[in-house]
């Protein structure tokens, strides 16, 4: 019987239960519940030698497998060459690019970890599935290992121009890996474009022979947009809408027209900007002013990461001037709570929210824009403002698209759907919902796993 073994570099443990889980979780969750199966990762704990036995934990059809990983192994796999090298390439943030040789040996080294610790629990019709920038060697540490069962990869964020990925020394070392898969996957079209840009590249060296078992064909490659269990989020959003935290929010708005935008403290959600835009809308707009609220809630990751902290520094401060600025006895402009919420009292403040905020500089998909949209009273929805440089904005094209880098176009988009008749927000949220529905999670798992099993099933065919 065909098992599916996903690999992440996180894994949600049963604890945190699939209600609370993102969208990655809750596909892979539901993937594994339908065909069994196994989920290996690190489980967050670092020690001081070497990591021990892998940790199995059972929940019906699924078996949670985790390992720990050495403190110093994690600064540099994880704090080193994934986020300070591989995270901003993707992202086209070169700013923020620093690359080390002794980071990559650590990446590749976690990567043959992952490999041998998850070798004895593979079964002969096992398909695997691997996920996101921290695990791109994993599949050539497979094959070299002996391992021939379908192997699949999908890529979370953008995949960069190759005149960008040409930064990376080691650039044609992670394209020779992503050969070493059957089926690669990515949220858009443009980043398929790009990658099999690059792998046509005649100078990355061909393809590793070591890595593709004698193969002398490429992956199959397509796009598969991750969604969101939209009847999850409504049902959310309604259910929680009288908690009293949601309720003590909606009261402090007095009336006011409230803005909203959830994302991790990283630079390229374009949270400094964002503030900028908000002040600027403010400055353009005067009415808006004692009229409009803005909640932006951003708790802190990669806190090992200086970047971040700096980030965090500068939200406080400018949160700080724009509300001395703008501020009266009764109204602060914005409130700025840099802590997590769960998911149900997110969903609940989304439906509260006349305006969603997504406006990162670069992003793989952003399932906050999904979110909003399907947390809406589809009698009375809220407008989501979209970055176009976010890859939500490929399916939501009834959001105000804007461009996040032009501070005056962002507030433009701000007062637009601040000011957007009933009728007409209406009948862009239910477009954008049917698009939502048709590629909704469920529809992403499917799609990916066929993939894998057609893979299978040539691969037999041919032999």
């Amino acid at each position: 019987m065909t098992r599916l073994v996903a690999i992440s570099n996180r894994v949600a443990r049963p604890s945190g239960g699939a209600k609370s889980a993102g969208g990655l979780a809750v596909g892979l969750l539901a993937a594994l519940e339908e065909h069994g199966g196994v989920w290996f990762g690190w489980n967050g704990r670092t020690v001081d030698g070497e990591p021990g036995d892998v940790s199995l934990e059972e929940v019906g059809p699924i078996t949670f497998a985790t390992t720990d990983l050495n403190k110093l192994s994690y600064e540099l796999y994880y704090n080193g060459f994934s986020n300070t090298s591989l995270w901003p390439i993707c992202h086209y943030l070169l700013g923020f690019y620093r690359y080390e040789r002794r980071e990559f040996d650590e990446y590749r080294r976690v990567n043959a970890l992952f490999a041998r610790k998850l070798l004895p629990l593979l079964q002969p019709d096992d398909i695997i599935w691997v996920h996101d920038y921290h695990l791109i060697p994993l599949a050539s540490e497979l094959r070299r290992a002996g391992v021939t069962q379908p192997i699949g990869f999908f890529l979370h964020t953008p995949f960069p121009d190759i005149e960008v990925l040409r930064v990376l020394p080691v650039y044609r070392q992670l394209l020779r890996a992503l050969c070493a898969y059957d089926v690669v996957g990515f949220h858009t079209p443009r980043d398929l474009k790009c990658f099999r840009d690059a792998i046509e590249e005649r100078d990355i060296g061909g393809i590793d022979n070591a890595d593709r078992r004698g193969l002398s064909r490429p992956p199959v490659s397509d796009v598969f947009p991750i969604g969101i269990d939209v009847d999850a989020c409504q049902t959310l959003a309604v259910e929680t809408g009288e908690k009293d935290n949601v309720r003590r929010m909606v009261r402090h708005l007095h009336g006011r027209e409230l803005l909203i935008g959830v994302d991790r403290l990283d630079y390229s959600k374009g949270l400094v900007s964002r503030f900028l835009s908000f002040a600027r809308l403010l400055e353009n707009y005067p009415a808006n002013r004692n009229h409009v609220s803005y909640i932006q809630i951003a708790p802190t990751t990669r806190s090992g990461v200086r970047a971040y902290l700096e980030i965090r520094e500068e939200l406080e401060r400018l949160a700080g001037k724009i509300n001395g600025r703008f501020a009266d006895v009764d109204w602060v402009p914005i409130r700025y709570l840099n802590r997590a919420f769960d998911r149900p009292t997110l969903m609940a403040f989304f439906r509260e929210a006349n305006v969603g905020l997504v406006t990162p500089v670069r992003d793989g998909m952003n399932l906050v824009a999904k979110e909003f949209i399907a947390a809406q009273d589809p009698e009375d929805p809220g407008v989501l403002v979209l970055s176009e440089l976010a890859g939500a904005a490929q399916e939501l094209r009834d959001a105000v698209l804007i461009n996040p880098y032009d501070r005056d176009g962002v507030a433009d988009g701000m007062h637009q759907a601040l000011s957007m008749p009933l009728e007409e927000r209406r009948e862009r949220h239910q477009r954008m919902l049917e698009i939502l529905r048709r590629n909704d999670i469920t529809a992403w798992r499917t799609r990916f796993i066929d993939a894998l099993l057609a893979a299978r099933r040539d691969r037999t065919n041919s032999s």
